[in-house]
């Protein structure tokens, strides 16, 4: 027998169940006790502008019968700027109206002027979908006759005909933009000469590697503009970030005036943050957050809180989908009450969840981050996050899911056991009280700026002189002109190369000669890894994750930058290890301290992946290794580095929390005999014969360890022997590498680098795997115990320049992960795997990040 929930209802009983659920939650032990923060914010009345001169009188009309009497405030001021001509970045909260800001404008310049046209750009289909037909419902209410089109990879070969000859409003994606409007802009010319507006939401989407293309395609975008004589103003909406300015003006390079007084209303708010229960202590092993995220909602869907779940990949929604159906048909409810929601489902279906939502007949939704954007589904009562979505700025998208306008709202935030998770679990202010993340970009990486310089040559050709995106740009057509792919005459730059360059730049890698991984069976390409992360990412024997599917790699063809995969269902995932040097190349800064002293730069990352473990989901149990045999990799990019200065980490070695391989005195021969060592070798690799670079001298190795003479400097010469050219043999940087384990520490240092590495990205807005750290006890640049960060894209994108200018915050919170793991001695969570022997890890750990933060004294050393 079906049982009936509770149906979407007035507001007095809304208010009745949301009661009825939080005491419920209050009143479960199995919820309090894992439950480390209850936090209710109050609700927040509205505050209401004017509607600005120049509104077009149709489209007041057309609020007026949607209810709309009076603009909050923001929308007020965002409007009359627009008007005005200027480039707006909205800057508010989640359903705080922001679509108006654009609409509104956007509708009052085409009904004035019928040669006008205006172009949207979403980062996703299904929110162009839901804007245009928001936008056209506004457009029909204000008796405006416009053609408003989606554009876009679905849209068939006859339609595009029609809507580039009809079209006033243009949806589309910046894929689209990049590869199928700009190198045609021929066939769009009376779009490009009308086009006044340019509406770019979801401002705070386009960062790192995505957002520097992004930059990019804006930049050639404004070109083509040029050549037909328009010059369109900018209207950007966005989440709340740390520096939406500063991104706004460098995705345009234009002046942006920023509106972010939030005038909209909201309800009551409660966000809860919940720990699954431990199931290993020693380990630091938590029960998996699918488990506990699926029993809360449940409670709160039976309870009669219309809920959304958040996971955060594809397999994970699935998983959790399938847990509430058999809950569903355990408990008697009715069918298709609990329904997905992510990228894979078909745009009828997706339609037909976001109209169950809104009329109350769908009273649960798992999802991916694809309900995070801004798609209309309603007014849903709670939010549960299986996992912390990875930024401040999603947190808050998805947290305002609920209690979009009226009424009060929950929020669970159920940790997984990742230290982010753990990070924000353990200490919520920071989610709560903190500023948002900076989003960064560098349109002028290198490899980036270079592939669009080949697509605008193929738009239009470059003029002598000719500036793009405000920067000389010669020296970069010189390179295409060497490469044949673009001809000068007349002093003018044409392009000439045979294929059609927009193909081959992916908006989502920096690297021209990207991997394609594609299905064995059906030949479909479903993604593209860069060069240098090949090794790592797409080996073969790896797990190669893909909106959340597993695929398995079957064959990698590295000459023809192929990986073939096929999908499979496992419980476990691939993660290879790679020996990783840093060289810095050029030091562009540097600043002294006391106790840790740090610098930046460009830097050389050169890598060679040899061996894989399988890691079970969730557990981080090791089920076997593999091995891996790929060419060396090298990369150019940005970096920052910290170190102990010498007497202080000569205190920490007597103090036994660093290594005594810190020690940086090899001798007062060593240098000398180095010499001798590699000219007696023929400065060449005495293992695999490979002679020095250029740039570069081989390496010269102890067989018998430095540490075991015991030198002490000043105390004994028992360096001597420890440099007997017999104990001495020149190695490449590979082989060097293979014979001596302790370039890459396992100690303190290596948990020192686990604990910054997975806390960083709280302050930089990016994922973990966008930043690379290498721990060296004694490093060829600094001479001490040092850790680099670097970008894990060529040429950077300024995550460490942001991280190299951040105070001892990082540090201090780097500290507060590893203090309140509930782990005995250590664990991945927090310093990351604990080889055998080393109980004290944690321990010396948090020492090291005493003193890295200047909260800890070194014993001799000044502060």
């Amino acid at each position: 027998m079906e049982t009936s929930l509770p149906s979407p209802c007035r507001r007095a009983d809304h208010l009745l169940s949301m009661e009825a659920a939080l005491e419920g939650l209050r009143g479960e032990p199995q919820v309090v006790q894992g439950l480390t923060a209850w936090r209710c914010l109050p609700a927040r009345e509205a505050v209401y502008g004017e509607w600005p001169e120049g509104v077009a009188p149709q489209v007041l009309e057309a609020l007026r019968r949607r209810g709309i009497r009076a603009p909050y405030i923001h929308q007020s001021l965002a409007i009359e700027r627009a008007l005005a001509g200027e480039n707006v970045a909205v800057v508010t909260g989640t359903a705080s109206g922001k679509t108006l800001c654009y609409n509104v404008p956007v509708l009052t310049k085409l009904l004035a002027d019928p040669q006008a046209r205006a172009m949207y750009l979403f980062p996703t289909k299904a929110l162009t979908q839901d804007q245009a037909a928001a936008l056209a419902e506004l457009a029909s209410l204000a008796d405006a006759d416009l053609s408003i089109d989606t554009y876009d990879g679905d849209t068939d070969a006859d339609v595009r005909r029609a809507v580039r000859a009809r079209t006033r409003i243009l949806l589309t994606n910046p894929d689209m933009l990049h590869t199928g409007i700009l190198p045609h802009h021929t066939k769009w010319a009376s779009f490009f000469q009308g086009l006044q507006y340019v509406v770019l939401d979801e401002l705070h989407a386009y960062r790192g590697v995505f957002g520097s293309h992004m930059a990019n395609v804006l930049r050639r975008l404004q070109r083509v503009c040029r050549f037909y004589g328009a010059a369109p103003r900018y209207i950007c909406c966005s989440a709340t970030i740390a520096n939406p300015l500063q991104l706004a003006t460098a995705l345009l390079g234009q002046p942006v005036s920023v509106v972010d007084g939030d005038g909209a209303p909201r309800g009551e708010r409660h966000i809860l943050f919940y720990n699954p229960p431990i199931v290993d202590r020693a380990l630091g092993i938590r029960r998996s957050p699918l488990l506990d995220g699926r029993a809360l909602a449940a409670r709160l869907i039976e309870r009669g809180l219309q809920t959304i779940v958040f996971a955060r990949s594809r397999v994970s929604a699935e998983v959790l989908l399938t847990y509430l159906l058999r809950e569903a048909q355990r408990k008697g409810w009715a069918p298709r009450t609990v329904r997905g929601y992510r990228g894979g489902y078909l745009p009828g279906e997706r339609r037909e969840v976001e109209r169950g939502l809104r009329e109350g007949a769908v009273r649960g939704v798992v999802a991916t981050n694809a309900l995070e954007l801004g798609v209309d589904i309603g007014e849903l009562a709670a939010v549960v996050m299986v996992g912390y979505p990875g930024t401040i700025a999603s947190a808050w998208q998805q947290i305002g899911r609920a209690g979009r306008r009226q009424g009060a709202s929950l929020a669970v935030l159920v940790a997984g056991g990742s230290p982010l998770d753990q990070y924000i679990v353990r200490y919520p202010d920071y989610l709560l009280e903190r500023s948002p993340e900076h989003a960064l970009i560098n349109p002028d990486n290198p490899l980036i700026l270079l592939g669009h310089l080949a697509c605008a040559s193929f738009e239009l050709p470059f003029e002598e002189g000719e500036l793009f995106g405000g920067r000389d740009v010669s020296a970069y057509l010189a390179l295409l002109e060497d490469e044949g792919l673009v001809h000068r005459a007349r002093r003018v730059a044409y392009w000439v190369g045979d294929s059609y360059p927009a193909q081959h730049v992916s908006l989502r890698t920096s690297a021209p000669d990207s991997f394609v991984i594609a299905e064995e069976e059906s030949g479909r390409v479903i993604g593209g890894v860069e060069p240098y992360a090949a090794p790592m990412l797409i080996h073969e024997g790896a797990i190669y994750l893909h909106e959340g599917q597993s695929y398995e790699v079957t064959r990698l063809d590295w000459e023809g930058r192929r990986a073939t995969v096929k999908p499979v269902q496992v419980d476990y995932y691939t993660e290879a290890s790679t020996s990783t040097h840093v060289q810095v190349v050029e030091e562009q800064g540097r600043e002294p301290g006391p106790y840790l002293c740090k610098g930046r730069g460009a830097v050389r990352v050169t890598s060679v992946t040899t061996v894989y473990r399988k890691v079970r989901l969730y557990t981080h149990e090791n089920l076997g290794w593999g091995t891996i045999e790929l060419p060396e990799q090298e990369m150019e990019t940005q970096g920052c580095w910290f170190w102990f200065p010498p007497e202080v980490a000569m205190a920490l070695v007597e103090e036994g929390v660093l290594s005594p391989e810190a020690r940086f005195d090899r001798g007062p021969n060593w240098q000398e005999m180095r010499r001798r060592a590699r000219e007696r070798d023929g400065f060449r690799c005495r293992f695999c014969g490979a002679p020095e670079r250029e740039d570069r001298e081989h390496d010269v190795h102890h067989l018998r360890p430095f540490r075991e003479f015991g030198y002490e400097p000043g105390k004994n010469d028992a360096y001597l022997a420890a440099n007997q050219l017999s104990n001495l043999i020149t190695l490449c940087r590979r082989c060097h590498w293979r014979a001596d384990g302790s370039q890459v520490p396992a100690g303190s240092l290596a948990g020192l680098a686990h604990a910054l590495g997975n806390v960083a990205p709280l302050f930089l807005m990016c994922d973990p795997r966008d930043i690379g750290v290498v721990p060296e006890v004694r490093s060829s640049h600094t001479e001490g115990p040092t850790l680099t960060v670097y970008d894990q894209v060529p040429g950077g994108i300024g995550l460490s320049d942001q991280l190299y200018s951040l105070g001892r915050e990082v540090w201090q919170a780097a500290h507060g992960l590893v203090a309140g793991c509930t782990c005995e001695s250590g664990c991945p969570a927090c310093v990351g795997p604990v080889q055998e022997g080393g109980r004290d890890l944690k321990r010396q750990v948090l020492r090291l990040l005493e003193v890295a933060s200047g909260e800890g004294v070194v014993q001799g050393v000044r502060p």
